[in-house]
């Protein structure tokens, strides 16, 4: 029985899969059973943030597997207070709490907005704004947060306490934030990425962070697809000036080990007490390890100033291809408008040729590890622009 088969006969099927079953990786490449090697401008949905296993991500990683895999988080690991000490520093936020994944992250930073409010407040005001298009992730309250109502379907009842708003609309973010006084937080991503990459405008984050601040609401940072480097600076809000209340991260934080952080301001650093989240596996420190490798990365001299200038250079690449309509994002989160073609077969046509790209709504959507070189990025482009031409 191939790979293939043997994995549909027993895995759910919530995912439509390529038929490409990868076995290796270094680098920027990766390589499936039978040989063939693909150049990854996906890396893992941006998971990969340093590509297939870099040299000093794995030695760290293997390094701490051989000293202590796993503990309960009723005892304390050097190897997470080292990685709590060097992020909090570098983001500038007071205390972390560690999960496993974006929509762990999301979901503390909901608990966290809701019980500053009911500690300060009492009870009753408890709902978060987020925003159309938006994606929080796949947990019942998570997909509640999310403003797409293509996921609003099935699992009801949704929970309660969400609503949504148009990005980029400052008058009807006042409009709500006026009328609606059960409001705690307001949740947003700077781009968002399942959404389409779609950009939020200066003024209007402006316009969140002064509305919030006025009222006493929670500014919330999404920050799962954007956050660590991606878009040119560790965290996307510093690229627009602004500091949340809390920033949630998760998918390239680790390197591809499963991580999430929920990130909380001093003024609401404090407001989850014991036992009033918990993670089992939050904060592994196999993961901490992977992690300190990539933060280390992150801010080494010039790193951040590369992934800029990479960017530029993808983006300038990818607009001399006559059938590109043009591109947005930032940093290496690109979304590619096509003239004519369908995203979804153009992924499938990068795939047969060797580039593994993703797709967000009528966009190709590109997240390359953040250490790809110039010279991969002109061999996925040629790849690239030889799909659109067929």
């Amino acid at each position: 029985m191939s790979t293939i088969d043997k994995f549909n006969e027993h895995v759910m099927m919530t995912y439509g899969r390529l038929p490409i079953v990868l076995d290796k990786g270094h680098d920027r490449v990766a390589t499936d059973e039978s040989g063939k090697s693909y150049i990854d401008f996906g890396s893992g949905i941006g998971t990969n943030s340093l590509g297939y296993t870099n040299d000093k991500w794995a030695d760290a990683v293997c390094e701490q597997v051989r000293s202590i895999q796993h503990t309960s988080n009723y005892f304390y690991t050097k190897v997470q207070a080292d990685f709590a000490d060097k992020l909090c520093s570098a983001t500038g936020y007071e205390k972390v709490f560690f999960g496993n994944s974006g929509a762990e992250a999301n979901e503390c930073a909901i608990k966290i907005a809701r019980k500053y409010s009911f500690d300060k407040y009492g009870k009753g005001r408890h709902t978060i704004v987020t925003l159309v298009n938006s994606f929080h992730g796949r947990t019942v309250t998570t997909l509640s947060a999310t403003g797409q109502d293509v996921f609003h379907n099935y699992f009801f009842p949704f929970t309660e306490g969400f609503v949504h708003t148009p990005a980029n609309d400052t008058e009807a973010l006042e409009k709500l934030l006026d009328e609606d006084k059960s409001i705690c937080a307001v949740m947003f991503e700077f781009i968002q990425g399942e959404g389409g990459v779609n950009v939020l405008e200066q003024p209007f984050v402006d316009k969140i962070f002064e509305l919030c601040a006025e009222r006493d609401i929670l500014t919330v940072a999404d920050e799962i697809q954007t956050g660590l480097g991606r878009t040119g600076a560790l965290l996307t809000s510093e690229r627009y000036g602004v500091k949340p209340d809390i920033t949630t991260l998760a998918k390239g934080i680790a390197g591809g080990i499963p991580m999430g952080a929920c990130l909380a301001a001093e003024k609401c650093g404090d407001v989850l007490t014991k036992g009033t989240h918990g993670s089992t596996f939050g904060g592994n420190p196999i993961a901490c390890a992977g992690a300190n490798v990539v933060l280390d990365t992150l801010l080494s001299e010039g790193f951040m100033d590369s992934v800029n200038e990479k960017g530029f250079y993808l983006v300038n690449k990818l607009l001399e291809i006559p059938e590109v309509e043009g591109v947005d994002g930032m940093g290496l989160m690109l979304g590619v408008r096509l003239k004519s073609k369908k995203a979804a077969d153009i992924l499938l046509k990068c795939a047969e040729n060797g580039l593994l790209v993703l797709t967000a709504k009528d966009k190709i959507r590109l997240l390359p590890p953040l250490n790809i070189t110039k010279e991969d990025i002109d061999k996925g482009t040629e790849i690239f622009k030889g799909a659109l031409e067929d």
